[in-house]
């Protein structure tokens, strides 16, 4: 697993389907561990919202662990707290990277890098005859914590989105899609951490704002993958926009769309001998 990386912040208006239910997926047999370690790259804003951006080289691993209850694959590392045929209830995690005060934040404290974790509850839409094709609603719910020597609360995330998974697309074998899209919620705290500007950092080019949370904007995904014998290789590409945000009038909002990608490998490095069986 090499997860796509997080944007910023509210890294949502009510989605409604029409649902189609399938019979249960099958089963098959997959190691119950196997990792690996690669490089990458990404370029993303410093935030949602800035007109500056930068290309992060990072490690990229690769991690596929199918223990009953601790599960880590290409969706993400989570805990399965509750799991049936139609629905589960899964542990979420999210991180931020740091954010310099630089253009747009100039004279403003740093942005910490945070942490977020919460429940998401998961509903199996779809999924075609031979399991190849899965749509499935994904519903997490964050709270958001600095990393410093003391951390703190700033709020809370709600991320409902979509997520369409095709294996061997377009007839490429081996190969994974996935397409994941959905708005983004935040609480008033959160917004207030990366939107408002307090009074001693106002300019005249900066105006004193106060950011008052509620939607944070949508984002769409798209990401390609495949496991080789030896090796993993992998790419997405997201598009953000900020349109009708609640933040949207922040005198730190500089951009309200923007493109965002990365690429990476990984090689292998160990594969289990145990076998356990799993959901195909």
């Amino acid at each position: 697993m090499a997860a796509v990386p997080k944007n910023h912040c509210g890294s949502l208006s009510a989605a409604v389907l029409a649902m189609c239910w399938s019979t249960p997926a099958l089963s098959k047999e997959e190691p119950l561990l196997e990792y690996g370690l690669g490089v990458g790259a990404v370029a993303f804003e410093d935030y949602r919202g800035s007109d500056t951006s930068h290309v992060y080289p990072l490690p990229v691993p690769y991690l596929v662990y199918n223990g009953k209850f601790l599960k880590a694959d290409r969706d993400g590392v989570r805990g399965t707290l509750f799991n049936q045929d139609r629905v589960e209830l899964n542990l979420s995690v999210n991180a931020t990277t740091p954010v310099r005060s630089d253009r747009e934040r100039s004279g403003m404290p740093d942005l910490r890098p945070t942490v977020e974790v919460g429940p998401s509850f998961e509903l199996h839409v779809w999924r075609s005859d031979d399991a190849r094709i899965k749509l499935d609603f994904r519903m997490p719910l964050r709270a958001a914590f600095t990393v410093q020597a003391s951390p703190r609360m700033i709020g809370w995330t709600f991320t409902p989105r979509f997520n369409l998974d095709i294996a061997d697309p377009f007839g490429f074998s081996g190969w994974n899609l996935g397409l994941l899209a959905g708005p983004l919620f935040a609480d008033r705290r959160y917004d207030d951490y990366f939107y408002t500007v307090a009074t001693q950092y106002a300019t005249t080019l900066r105006p004193a704002y106060q950011a008052t949370g509620g939607y944070a904007g949508t984002q769409t995904t798209a990401a390609l993958s495949k496991r080789f014998p030896h090796f993993w290789v992998g790419a997405y590409v997201r598009y953000d926009t900020l349109s009708g945000a609640a933040f949207i009038d922040s005198p730190l909002v500089q951009s309200r769309r923007y493109w965002a990608g990365g690429v990476g490998i990984s090689w292998m490095i160990h594969r289990s001998s145990t076998m356990v069986e799993v959901p195909d």
